[in-house]
C-alpha cells in the first residue's frame, strides 16, 4: 500500500529536518545521560529518576519516529509556481466574517505547519477544505467548533 504524501512548504520541510536533527543529536544523548545518571543510582525498582528518564526516552522515540514518516513521506510544494487563480495549498487569503465583519488572514498549509497562532491552518482543517478551489469573491460557508462561518474571500497571495 502507497503512503500517502503529505504535502509540506519548503520552510517546513527545513525545520522539519532541523528537528530530527535537534532531536537526535540533543534530545537523545541528553536523554542517555540522564538514564545512565538515574542507573548509578542503584535499586532501579524505586527509582522515580530512572522511571521519569525512561518515560521521556520513549517519548523522545515516538517524537522521532514521527517525523521521520512525515519526512519520507513530505512532498514540498512551493506555492511561488502556482498561477492560477484558485486558492491552493500555500496560499495566504484574507477573508471577512461576513456576521461579524471580523477580518481573518490564514495560510493554508499542512497539518506538520499548521499554527493558528502563526496565521496558518491546515488544508484539512474545515476553513482550509472550505477554500481550497475557490477564488477571490467567493463566499463560504464553514462550519466550525463555534458554528457555522460565512466568509467572504477579499484577497490570494502565493
Amino acid at each position: 500500500m502507497e503512503q500517502k504524501r503529505e504535502p509540506i512548504t519548503r520552510e517546513g520541510y527545513e525545520k522539519l529536518v532541523k528537528e530530527i536533527d535537534r532531536i537526535k543529536h540533543v534530545e537523545r544523548p541528553a536523554n542517555i545521560k540522564a538514564i545512565e545518571e538515574a542507573r548509578s543510582h542503584g535499586d532501579l525498582s524505586e527509582n522515580a529518576e530512572y522511571e521519569a528518564a525512561k518515560n521521556e526516552q520513549g517519548l523522545i522515540e515516538s517524537r522521532l519516529a514521527r517525523c521521520e514518516d512525515l519526512l519520507a513521506r513530505a512532498e514540498v510544494i512551493d506555492p511561488g509556481a502556482y498561477d492560477g487563480d484558485d486558492i491552493v495549498f500555500g496560499a495566504s487569503v484574507e477573508l471577512v466574517d461576513m456576521e461579524s465583519d471580523e477580518k481573518l488572514s490564514y495560510r493554508l498549509v499542512g497539518t506538520y505547519e499548521a499554527d493558528i497562532k502563526a496565521g496558518s491552518i491546515s488544508i484539512e482543517s474545515p476553513v482550509g477544505k472550505a477554500l481550497v478551489g475557490r477564488r477571490v469573491g467567493d463566499e463560504v460557508k464553514v462550519k466550525t467548533p463555534k458554528g457555522e462561518r460565512e466568509l467572504a474571500i477579499v484577497s490570494v497571495k502565493y
